[in-house]
């Protein structure tokens, strides 16, 4: 395991991975040093290495999987799309004299087929986060993305986006430059535009900073993301005046992917490597590789009347129940 893999097995749930990880590790000194022959040895241990992962990735609760997906570690916009597509290029700018750098976008091509994408883009260190504002994006990312978009709209050409993101930023300066417009005004466009739109949660979705690139044909999510309505501490905070709370607000609010795609609001998972995506962002770029060009391939098929309907209809259906009388 690199060094980089190592500092993402910082959570306390996975301290019985890192002490087995430190004994296979001085084990490989001592045989190293000594010239001592056994492989066997080692390999059971590996063994129980990855049978340990398997189990405590098997069984993550939604809090310990939003504090997974909040590591520095955690792969970005920007790691995947060296993997997922060819040719590409990022594009800067809302055409209206901002440029924020938490949310990016550009044009490339996945299979051979054009595509615009747009993401959220966190940090990988304080001074990074500090400049990409913990990607949280500002009223001209949203403006930026919407540009992005009917830039692809009038050139036809299918729209992926990456969401990856706390909220949007709610300082006093957002409002005032109308966050909440931004945001809404992009909710409307989204489900007006003739082209094919895969929205895929590859960290935090939360709130309307999430949505405000989330109206799409189709919804994934990586296997260990979350999408929420609001964090589990602001929930606890809220509901019960205590966040420490968290752990039974981040159950009732059904977070994870599994929950979610039992309530219908997305319609595929995609599986990450043993121990997140950040434990091997290369592979974890290949099943999202693969499920993107599957789904495209799919929505290729349809015209944009069908796109604009079953866009519509999908939304309308989400948050339905039934009441009934004893």
């Amino acid at each position: 395991m690199t060094t980089s893999e190592r500092k993402a097995l910082s959570l306390d749930f996975l301290k019985p991975v890192i002490e087995l990880e430190n004994q296979i590790l001085h084990l490989s000194d001592l045989i190293k040093h000594n010239r001592i022959i056994v492989n066997k040895d080692l390999d059971v241990f590996h063994k129980d290495l990855l049978g340990l992962k398997q189990d405590i990735f098997s069984s993550l609760a939604p809090l310990q999987r939003l504090h997974l997906v909040r590591q520095a570690e955690r792969p970005t916009t920007l790691d995947y799309i060296p993997y997922i597509l060819d040719n590409w290029m990022e594009l800067h700018g809302d055409r209206g004299g901002a440029d924020d750098p938490a949310m990016v976008g550009g044009i490339g091509k996945l299979n051979g087929q054009s595509v615009v994408f747009i993401g959220h883009q966190r940090g990988k260190d304080t001074k990074d986060n500090v400049t990409r504002n913990f990607g949280m994006p500002s009223p001209g990312g949203y403006r930026k993305a919407l540009r992005l978009m009917k830039y692809a709209n009038n050139f036809g050409f299918p729209i992926i986006t990456f969401i990856d993101t706390p909220g949007a930023w709610a300082g006093i300066e957002a409002e005032r430059l109308g966050q909440g417009e931004a945001i809404a005004m992009n909710l409307r466009e989204m489900f007006a535009l003739k082209v094919p739109i895969i929205c895929t949660v590859i960290g935090e979705g939360g709130s309307g900073g999430a949505l405000g690139i989330g109206v799409g044909d189709i919804m994934l999510m990586l296997e260990f993301a979350v999408y929420t309505v609001a964090t589990p501490e602001a929930c606890a905070a809220i509901l019960w005046k205590n966040s420490q709370q968290s752990p039974e607000a981040a159950e009732a609010l059904k977070i994870t992917s599994s929950d979610l795609k039992v309530l219908g609001i997305i319609d595929n998972i995609v599986s990450e490597p043993i121990g997140g995506s950040q434990a091997n962002p290369k592979l974890a770029a290949e099943y999202l590789k693969m499920t993107l060009s599957t789904e495209l391939q799919k929505l290729l098929c349809l015209n944009s009347d069908e796109l604009i309907k079953r866009r519509y209809q999908k939304f309308r259906t989400m948050g339905t129940f039934y009441e009934y009388q004893a």
